[in-house]
């Protein structure tokens, strides 16, 4: 008896240390990038458009008579996704398939193809492609961004946006990211075919794109967390990232953005410790783009932190 009255007691003690480590797991598994739901939860984006965060969004981009004109001339789109509850996301958007110029957007392509090359073994990883690759998003350079395509190939970048399971762009949906051209001079172009523009995006995918990312389902989760990697620290202290930066550390700002002349983009995924748990995506045609979107930040937050827990509240 004393022997079964043993076994029974290490048994339990197993089963509850099993219980902590799964739990534990779970835990993390919902608190840090990149995101791991279960298969039973998971829905693509458009899946979790929410009525309620799209009013909310439609009435504080009604506030500013400027954005209205230029959301309702389609020189504006703005896409959010909450992340509060990684297992309930919510997304709104406006103009959300309205393609733009998104100048070096486009570059989160080039990020993605890179790592599927590193995946399927096409492409070598050297300490030069890692150092080209943080160059193109941080600093978004030009001459960085050119020798990574210069490696891989357009046709293959365009051929990864274009089909599964990624379709990153697609002409019955109103486009998408579209790379047509390298950085650097001369070279092939490719326009995309609904506007004849060489670098373009709509705020639909470039979201869907930082979603994808958070949940670990660019290529794999490990691909995933090497790319959010590159994605944060950035060096370009402009649009949002001019907002966020005193209020998020740089290793909780993953973003990349885009501008040239008039056209002003930006993208961001904001994981904090906090409250801020979010993707950002906008893009603006106008000479006050720049300040439009730094403005777009605290107008997103305002409609987001009502949602944050109350043990969402302490310091980092």
């Amino acid at each position: 008896m004393i022997f079964k009255d043993c076994l029974k007691l290490i048994a339990a003690l197993l089963l509850g240390a099993l219980a902590v480590v799964t739990a534990s797991a779970h835990s993390e598994g919902a608190t840090s990038l990149p995101l791991r739901v279960p298969d039973t939860v998971w829905r693509p984006l458009e899946q979790r458009w929410d009525k309620g965060l799209q009013t909310q969004l439609n009435q504080a981009l009604q506030k500013e008579q400027l954005w209205q004109t230029l959301l309702d001339q389609g020189k504006m789109a703005v896409g959010l996704v909450d992340l509060t509850d990684p297992e309930l996301p919510r997304f709104a958007r406006v103009n959300g398939n309205t393609m733009m110029y998104a100048a070096s957007l486009p570059k989160l392509a080039i990020l993605l193809a890179a790592y599927q090359g590193l995946a399927d073994g096409s492409l070598t990883e050297t300490p030069q492609l890692r150092a080209d690759l943080i160059e193109m998003i941080r600093r978004s350079d030009n001459f960085a961004a050119s020798q990574v395509v210069a490696r891989i190939g357009l046709t293959k970048i365009e051929r990864l946006i274009l089909e599964p399971p990624y379709r990153f762009y697609d002409a019955k949906k109103g486009g998408g990211i579209w790379l047509g051209s390298s950085f650097g001079r001369g070279g092939p172009q490719n326009p995309e075919p609904l506007k004849d523009l060489l670098q373009a995006a709509t705020v639909n995918q470039v979201c869907r794109f930082y979603y994808l990312l958070a949940y670990g389902r660019l290529i794999n989760p490990e691909s995933s967390r090497q790319m959010l990697k590159i994605l944060a620290f950035p060096d370009l202290h402009d649009k949002f990232v001019s907002v966020l930066e005193g209020k998020v550390p740089g290793n909780y700002l993953y973003r990349k953005s885009g501008d040239f002349r008039i056209w002003q983009s930006d993208s961001i995924l904001v994981w904090d410790k906090t409250w801020r748990r979010y993707i950002l995506a906008a893009m603006v045609e106008h000479p006050q783009g720049e300040q439009i979107l730094r403005k777009l930040v605290p107008l997103v937050e305002q409609i987001l932190r009502p949602h944050r827990s109350v043990h969402d509240s302490g310091a980092r």
